[in-house]
């Protein structure tokens, strides 16, 4: 048996006491996406509350139901978390080229960067997979940022067939 090393960090489900970690690499996700889009002139830090408050919602319906639609992984660093990801699942209507409407969403994948290039986000990436197929997606969708676009390449991703277009009310 090989000794244990830091890249053989476990990935775990995240739980209530990863809330304020999360909300930090969450954070640090966002600055570093920057863009009007990911990072608005007229936003302020009120999100984090927000996003505590959701957290903890799907962290506590998660483990209340054993399944849910939410997926929260991390990496455990020395002093915190090292990594996190978050996946979702939607029921959409089914359609030709989605028969039975269930897309799964990956949405922020971050590690901090003291504890980049160790296979924590791969890692993540994979549990998350693992976990859209046990649940039958249809898809799974993603929002790739520079740094991480070849790692999603790497498992899989493609670019998206269909035009994309948002509206903010």
């Amino acid at each position: 048996m090989r000794p244990r090393t830091a890249n053989d960090a476990d990935v775990r489900q995240a739980t209530e006491n990863d809330i304020a970690e999360l909300v930090c690499l969450r954070a640090m996700l966002f600055e570093n996406l920057g863009g009007d889009f990911f990072a608005p002139a007229s936003g302020g830090d009120d999100w984090l509350d927000a996003l505590a408050t959701v957290l903890k919602e799907q962290l506590t319906t998660s483990a209340d139901t054993g399944s849910g639609t939410v997926r929260i992984l991390v990496v455990d660093g020395e002093n915190g978390l090292a990594a996190c990801g978050i996946g979702t699942i939607e029921q959409r209507l089914p359609g030709p080229h989605l028969r039975n409407g269930r897309i799964g969403q990956v949405i922020g994948v971050v590690t901090d960067p003291r504890y980049r290039r160790r296979g924590h986000s791969r890692r993540i990436m994979q549990g998350l997979l693992g976990w859209f197929r046990e649940s039958d997606v249809a898809r799974v969708d993603l929002y790739a940022s520079t740094e991480g676009e070849p790692l999603y390449r790497d498992l899989g991703f493609t670019n998206h067939p269909d035009p994309s277009l948002y509206w903010r009310p």
